[in-house]
């Protein structure tokens, strides 16, 4: 049985907010402690960030280290896991160059995460650009090829991803299915693993929208300080069809609800009981369903259940910010632990590309290989030679 391998990432736009958290990283940490793994290698995106941030690569830079801040205070150690620079890595770079040759126009134009990014961007997806809109660089426009590269450079067997990243990791799989048929079985077909709380799928923004997002102003990020937590949930989206405490709410699409579902444990309950007790009402609660069912007959406030939510994910955060702020006394170290990931990467990213040429019979020089390309051209120009 061969080698169980976790190969996952993140872009570098800045600090990782709570979706992050639930979506991923909460899930990286237990895969790293669970010991079901033979190695895991985490990638911090930075390449990739630069396909549409090439004018300002001093922000990809500057937020490298926000990232790995937030990796090494959620959990991430760097004696289980391999946390690695993109861009340090160049075999990642050759592969991609030699699947491009694998993936046409057309299937990464049908390609829903590429549409959807492409639009959120604000590039334009038709041949001919707008004048109010950019043109798509290359880069970004095929990522999943890039994508590809990065997942099977390190034959990663499972990649912990939401549910927006499906179609990506499917054009993985087909790119992985062509190379072998074409050129022999040389690369592993990755699986995905997807959050198995319906909640963590994709975490909407404190406003209620779809997705959590820096330049929409609705994340509440891992470093954010208590009073920021608290000021944020104090704002969120709920129920706006109730008005009074005394009106049935609905739970579904309920933000503040939906928070709970990600982060809420059954300890909390006893922990925070003082949330459910007001000078006009008080409830004793054990479980969220209770919470929920007493929520939808109507009688328990918006400020209650935003109240509670504030401790559930104050208690949750307030140990990775007070990790963060050790670290951040500490860089030396943080950025020793991504020269060393870094290193290990490519160590194992340059066996694959070492794979893939042999397999593509391009090894021209390797040991062995020469002397066996001379004889045989030798042989081609003796036979022409004769013949004439």
């Amino acid at each position: 049985m061969g080698k169980k391998i976790i190969l996952t990432g993140d872009r570098p736009t800045g600090k990782l907010h709570i979706g992050h958290y639930v979506g991923s990283l909460r899930r990286r940490v237990e895969l790293q402690n669970s010991g079901n793994f033979d190695e895991i290698f985490i990638m911090i995106a930075d390449a990739q960030a630069l396909t549409d941030n090439a004018d300002n690569p001093e922000k990809v830079r500057q937020n490298i280290i926000e990232v790995a801040l937030d990796y090494l205070s959620a959990g991430l150690d760097p004696e289980k896991c391999h946390i690695f620079i993109q861009s340090q890595v160049s075999e990642l770079t050759e592969l991609t160059f030699f699947y491009m040759n694998l993936v046409t126009v057309q299937r990464l134009q049908r390609n829903p995460t590429v549409k959807q990014e492409i639009q959120l961007r604000g590039y334009s997806d038709n041949n001919e650009v707008a004048d109010n809109k950019a043109g798509t660089p290359v880069g970004f426009f095929t990522y999943p090829i890039s994508q590809a590269a990065d997942i099977t450079a390190f034959k990663a067997t499972t990649v912990p991803v939401g549910e927006d990243q499906e179609p990506m990791i499917e054009q993985t799989r087909e790119i992985v299915r062509k190379f072998n048929s074409v050129y022999g079985e040389t690369l592993v077909e990755p699986d995905i693993m997807l959050p198995d709380n319906a909640a963590c799928l994709r975490l909407p923004g404190t406003d209620g929208k779809a997705k959590m997002s820096k330049s929409l102003g609705n994340c509440i990020y891992l470093s954010d300080s208590a009073e920021d937590v608290k000021a944020k949930v104090k704002g969120m989206f709920t129920d706006p069809g109730h008005l009074q405490v005394s009106d049935p709410g609905k739970v579904e699409g309920n933000t503040v609800f939906t928070y709970l579902d990600a982060f809420c444990k059954p300890e909390h309950f006893d922990k925070f009981p003082q949330c459910f007790v007001s000078k006009k009402s008080s409830f004793e609660f054990h479980s969220l369903d209770e919470v929920k069912e007493q929520y939808r007959k109507g009688g328990l406030g918006d400020m209650m259940i935003k109240n509670f939510l504030n401790e559930v994910l104050n208690d949750t955060l307030e140990p990775i910010r007070n990790r963060r702020k050790e670290l951040e006394q500490n860089l030396p170290y943080v950025y020793q632990v991504l020269q060393e990931g870094s290193k290990a990467a490519c160590e194992v990213a340059a066996k694959t590309l070492s794979d893939v040429k042999r397999a593509m019979r391009i090894n021209y020089f390797d040991p062995g290989v020469l002397e066996e390309l001379i004889k045989e051209q030798s042989e081609r120009y003796t036979t022409v030679s004769d013949s004439k």
